[in-house]
């Protein structure tokens, strides 16, 4: 198997936390095919905090670095008018000159073996089209967003958008970057989702229904991928791991807005202000998007209010390095999680029964949102979609902070989103619904 990740970091994940599950739990060989910058990010972010585990399960899966043109690696632009992130589509755009390494790379892999079965992402569909040409390969479409959002998407493409969310999240170039991928989608033989019919049944029989691309393919919902392969260790020795240890059980607000979010200073200070006047314990991940190279060059120093971190000392931590995630969320004094709404981080918060404060910036995030606090009902928005291009104030997030963890309806709102978490984790265990689609796909690609 050969799996082609897209380049940004919830997709390469993504992409990994599926070769982890296919390669362990199922013995098939597995090949995992980028650049080399970002085959390094990917396995440094998964071991940066020395999980031995991790280490072992990386160990299972053959990398391959792919020539990639040189690309250009600007400091994100806080003071966008759009929050998506402009500043990587030069990494994204390189990936186009992918097509020739990899189809050389087909042509070696299948030379070996009886089957060669290729996983892209959507936005790689041009660059794995030799698999046409090749006998005894095939090739199945991840698709690393929620069904809801897909759904909502193609509408809005159309003219009808469901819900009614006014404007796009996402540039020019990122679109006429998904149009490439258009004619090479109909050599896929079907779709793996990173979802669950649990949770999304309705919407993913909808997208089947009304995607041009789906017809005559199958469709596998397989999520959620966390906790099947790899222990959660919540006490594993990092210093936000440590802290976390100090605090009650469910007090702590979990505060992170994924690797493609750059806030304003003005917007960093209103955070600050809300969390310490919300009076509610908060875990604070505080970083900069992603470069499109994260190895290399300077990275904006984000500025806290003077004396910040020295009154919040009792009740709040700041971490500026990547923090472990999934660990975080695992942790029993975890209570809440204030989120971007990227999928990747709804789905570990929701397996793991942690409410959302949704506060969504680009991309699929606003459909995400709408599906974590309108139709699940595990979360609450921060800010109405609509006020997106205004400065959050810090009065809207201590209402929201203290919304989410001080009160009645949020206890409701965490006993739904544990309830769901149960239903996620048994959705992958023996007879659940996630671990018989993953096994059907198993079995139709090993007949």
């Amino acid at each position: 198997m050969l799996m082609v990740p897209f380049t940004a970091q919830s997709h390469l994940n993504q992409a990994l936390q599926l070769s982890f599950l296919i390669s362990s739990n199922y013995q098939i060989e597995v090949h995992y095919a980028a650049s080399s910058k970002h085959n390094r990010q990917v396995k440094h972010r998964l071991t940066g905090g020395g999980d031995r585990s991790s280490s072992d399960l990386l160990s299972k899966i053959h990398f391959h670095d792919l020539p990639m043109p040189h690309f250009l690696s600007p400091l994100p632009n806080p003071n966008s008018t759009s929050k998506f992130p402009a500043h990587l589509q030069s990494s994204f755009d390189a990936t186009l000159h992918l097509r020739h390494p990899v189809a050389t790379l087909l042509r070696q892999l299948s030379a070996t073996a009886r089957r060669l079965v290729v996983i892209h992402d959507t936005l790689m569909s041009f660059v794995v089209q030799d698999v046409a040409d090749i006998p005894n390969a095939e090739s199945y479409n991840f698709r690393c967003v929620s069904a809801f959002s897909s759904c909502c998407m193609n509408s809005h493409y159309k003219g009808e958008s469901i819900p009614p969310l006014e404007e796009c999240f996402v540039t020019d170039d990122i679109l006429r970057l998904s149009a490439v991928q258009a004619e090479f989608l109909k050599i896929k033989q079907g779709d793996i989702l990173n979802t669950s019919r649990q949770m999304e049944s309705s919407y993913l029989d909808l997208d089947m229904a009304k995607n041009e691309h789906n017809v005559n393919n199958k469709q596998w919902a397989i999520a959620p991928l966390i906790n099947r392969v790899r222990t959660i260790n919540p006490t594993s020795g990092n210093e936000c791991l440590l802290w976390l240890e100090k605090q009650p059980p469910k007090s702590v607000m979990y505060v992170s807005f994924g690797s493609t979010i750059s806030m304003t200073d003005e917007q960093i200070e209103a955070l600050a202000l809300g969390l310490k006047e919300s009076k509610q314990r908060f875990l604070w991940v505080l970083r900069d998007a992603d470069k499109a190279d994260i190895f290399t060059g300077e990275v904006r120093n984000l500025k806290l209010p003077n004396g910040f971190e020295e009154s919040v000392k009792e009740t709040g931590m700041v971490v500026r390095d990547w923090a472990p995630q999934m660990e975080i969320l695992g942790h029993r004094s975890v209570g809440g999680f204030m989120s971007h709404c990227g999928w990747n981080s709804c789905l570990e918060s929701l397996s793991l029964g942690v409410p959302i404060a949704a506060w969504p910036m680009h991309s699929d995030q606003p459909y995400n949102a709408v599906l974590i606090t309108e139709i699940l009902k595990v979360g609450i928005e921060v800010r109405e979609w609509a006020d997106k291009s205004e400065v959050v104030s810090s009065c809207t997030i201590k209402k929201a902070v203290e919304r989410l963890m001080a009160s009645d309806e949020g206890e409701e709102i965490r006993k739904r989103a544990e309830e769901l978490g149960g239903v996620l984790r048994d959705a992958t265990e023996e007879g659940g619904v996630s671990k018989m689609e993953m096994d059907s796909f198993i079995a139709h690609i090993t007949r």
